[in-house]
């Protein structure tokens, strides 16, 4: 969400960071609406400036005998009450569209962020190196199911696309992961972990940023509770409606949980395995501080994901995403690729987002500083991704005989076993 005070004031500068997302000019609609509301609300005050002046002469007319005028005087009011009524509902409907045009308009891009679309994506550094196997290595659903471990066609007679039933020792595997994260993320790295609803409401989304723009990409229940498509939504507005102290900031939280997500606009990619799917697992970490500290938060959150990788022993990259590839609260965006032999490919494991106070504002988040509030800058990012890390485990741990050698890190929260 943006000040429209700031796009009044520099609406040449808004319409060059709206065209770096590969958007058109829209600061000229967007000042004409609030034009449009300025005069609402000013004719309004006069409005009521004037039924008050009236209302008192009325008294002043009866007490002194002249009740002719002060019947005349009422009819006035009356008349202006009507007025002023039409001109309230009126200036409501013109905040409401000016607040509506803001709100699909997305985060504007930092100035270190490249320019243009996914092509333009920018490699920050390459870790480790690529497994290499001297068999022909498979997919992690090949792997899962002939492990007898991973079903999706009891799963798709349930719930049909899009969902698996993982069983044994691979649903352990998968426990163990998001174990190994937590612990990690909060022994080590001062983030406090958090169990959050699931269940949210519509205003806790469009604090985010998933709503009103977003709204397919969710699912809703019929009583209009939205499942989370993301921790980040529950744990980004726990400070929503709230001013903190600049001494308790950061704020830094983890939360292991269930995510939803209808997948609209992914349809026919990665239909077979569990790279996209409808239900998932993701630790989230989410870092709320202020202006001056959120670019160095963001490097130490991006530092803080990467140690998963870097332990489990796996080869990734980071990638600095361009402006028309990053998410729609993003101002800046990291992502980390992690290698997957079997599909021969980096894809996505974790994105970390510092959001500055676009989401903020959203949620009239804010801390106290030199006695003034200030809107907090809020961040977010996977630490990582659950099922994806399972997946990138399953193809760079197997063996030629099909069995997947377990890592070092998660034997201990495995019964020390080392093979699937």
């Amino acid at each position: 969400m943006f000040d429209i005070k700031k796009i009044r004031d520099n609406p040449r500068d808004f319409d060059k960071n709206l065209a770096k997302r590969g958007l058109n000019p829209n600061s000229e609609l967007l000042i004409k609406i609030d034009e449009e509301n300025r005069t609402a609300i000013a004719n309004a005050q006069s409005l009521q400036e004037e039924r008050n002046s009236k209302s008192k002469l009325i008294g002043e007319y009866a007490s002194s005998g002249n009740v002719d005028e002060a019947n005349k005087l009422k009819e006035e009011v009356s008349s202006l009450k009507s007025k002023l009524h039409d001109l309230e509902n009126k200036q409501k409907e013109i905040a409401e569209r000016l607040k509506l045009e803001l709100s699909i308009l997305p985060n504007l891009p930092d100035e270190d962020v490249p320019i243009g679309d996914e092509e333009c994506n920018q490699e920050i550094k390459t870790v480790g190196e690529k497994k290499e196997f001297d068999f022909e290595a498979k997919e992690h659903f090949d792997l899962g199911e002939n492990l007898g471990l991973m079903d999706f066609e009891k799963a798709s007679k349930i719930s049909g696309a899009r969902f698996v039933i993982q069983q044994g020792s691979l649903a352990r595997l998968e426990r163990a992961i998001a174990n190994f994260m937590l612990d990690l993320h909060t022994t080590e790295f001062d983030y406090q972990e958090v169990n959050v609803p699931i269940l949210v409401r519509d205003n806790a989304l469009y604090g985010t940023g998933q709503l009103p723009k977003f709204e397919e990409d969710l699912f809703k229940t019929i009583n209009d509770y939205y499942l989370i498509p993301t921790a980040e939504v529950p744990l980004t507005n726990m400070t929503r409606d709230s001013i903190i102290d600049i001494a308790d900031l950061p704020l830094r939280f983890v939360a292991h949980t269930p995510c939803f997500r209808s997948e609209a606009g992914a349809a026919g990619r990665d239909t077979r395995g569990i790279m996209r799917q409808h239900q998932f697992y993701k630790v989230e970490l989410v870092s709320l501080t202020d202006a001056n500290n959120s670019k160095n938060e963001h490097e130490r959150m991006l530092s803080c994901a990467e140690e998963v990788l870097k332990r489990l022993g796996l080869n990734y990259r980071v990638m600095l995403l361009a402006s028309q590839d990053m998410g729609f609260s993003a101002n800046k965006t990291y992502d980390i690729e992690v290698w997957l032999p079997g599909q021969r490919a980096y894809r996505e494991i974790s994105s970390c987002s510092n959001c500055g106070d676009f989401q903020s504002r959203r949620m009239n988040s804010r801390y106290k500083v030199d006695g003034s509030t200030k809107f907090i800058h809020t961040l977010n990012g996977s630490g990582l991704a659950v099922g994806r890390t399972l997946i990138a485990i399953m193809e760079n741990y197997q063996n030629s005989d099909g069995s997947i050698s377990i890592p070092d890190v998660l034997q201990p929260y495995m019964h020390n076993n080392k093979t699937l």
